[in-house]
């Protein structure tokens, strides 16, 4: 058996409401340092744990183009 064959797939179709809350628990870590910033992932992959969006839509959202300080002087 391969290890992909192990993986259950994390698409809503193949998820409770239940198992979408643990994963997203699963990925918080006891510190997980975002204190001091303004991301919540409760409220970021809210959609995802309601059914609404699978994970991969929220995190290209998420994607953005960054500049760095020399791309903004030119």
């Amino acid at each position: 058996m391969s290890p992909d064959e192990n993986m259950k797939s994390n698409l809503i179709k193949d998820t409770t409401k239940e198992e979408r809350i643990a994963l997203i628990k699963a990925w918080i870590p006891d510190d997980d340092g975002l204190q001091d910033c303004d991301m919540d992932l409760w409220d970021i992959y809210a959609d995802y744990i309601n059914g609404k969006r699978e994970i991969a839509e929220i995190n290209a959202q998420m994607t953005g183009t960054f500049y760095t300080e020399e791309d903004l002087n030119h």
